[in-house]
């Protein structure tokens, strides 16, 4: 029977739902009933639309028959801050994309940076030692957390206003990377992956395309819609290896999974092969 979590009490619920706003284009219904279906577990998986200010009397409001949450944005500070206990990639990354509802509280976990991680090591970055990260958002933080686990040694964040990056170039320090500032119309150096967290629409110029993609590596494009991106173009164009945001999203709500079955989200499922299988299945709509 899938109910306890360890380390924490007796779990009854069986309702789990992803929050967010906007929530309409949000894949992970499917994501996670392909995976209870393999699980044989009767838990039902919803989307529901819920902004920054709504959110705290939203989850005040839920009964025991709510299991856990996934949280998108923008609420994934939100998240954090209504967590009674948060995981250390949560604690690192100050974001918490989902909250296993146990009685003493919501229990909140970062599953974005072991997403993050399994995506590049499917694309063959796992053995990176220098990376560059466009953009200086949350998910740049993950990303940044990320290749800290990974080993790179040494990240420069790339921003349109350098300054705004000053904050992950601590954080990077702190993790222990040799950690950098740029603007994004500088001349690239060469780097080993490069993890694009700007918006699928953003524009950037045609010579700042083509001088990150002569810098060369791996890229991760962290988008989910439109595909290719501009980035990634000119990646292909140049035969090097691309990834969009869609392995992320996939191995992000595999660890989901494993909270909601085990409150661990490094801890293996039981045939995790096959949920993994119908979970990939079910985002390329086979």
């Amino acid at each position: 029977m899938v109910q306890r979590a360890p380390g924490f009490g007796m779990l009854t619920g069986t309702r789990l739902a992803v929050w967010g706003d906007p929530i309409a284009h949000s894949r992970s219904p499917l994501l996670h009933a392909a995976a209870y279906e393999v699980l044989d577990v009767a838990w039902t998986y919803d989307k529901r639309r819920v902004d920054e200010a709504a959110f705290a009397p939203a989850l005040s409001s839920l009964d025991a028959s709510w299991r856990g949450l996934s949280l998108t944005m923008p609420l994934k500070s939100a998240g954090f801050r209504a967590a009674v206990e948060v995981d250390p990639r949560a604690r690192a990354t100050g974001a918490v994309n989902t909250l296993l509802l146990d009685a003493g509280g919501p229990r909140g976990y970062n599953t974005d940076v072991g997403g993050i991680v399994a995506a590049l090591g499917e694309a063959g970055a796992a053995e990176a030692a220098s990376a560059r990260i466009l953009g200086a958002g949350a998910t740049a933080t993950s990303a940044l957390v990320a290749l800290s686990e990974m080993g790179v040694g040494s990240v420069e964040i790339v921003a349109r206003r350098p300054e705004a990056a000053s904050e992950l170039v601590t954080r990077g320090a702190e993790l222990g990377m040799r950690s950098t500032a740029g603007p994004l119309d500088a001349r690239h150096h060469a780097v080993d992956v490069t993890v694009a967290t700007l918006p699928g629409d953003a524009v950037l110029a045609h010579e700042v395309v083509s001088s990150l993609a002569d810098a060369g590596g791996v890229l991760m494009d962290v988008v989910y819609g439109t595909w290719p991106t501009p980035l990634s173009a000119a990646w292909t164009e140049r035969d090097l290896v691309t990834v969009s945001g869609l392995p992320m999203l996939l191995h992000q709500a595999l660890r989901q999974v494993r909270v909601f079955v085990s409150g661990q989200q490094d801890q293996p499922l039981d045939d995790e092969a096959r949920v993994l299988a119908a979970m990939r299945r079910a985002l390329v709509g086979e």
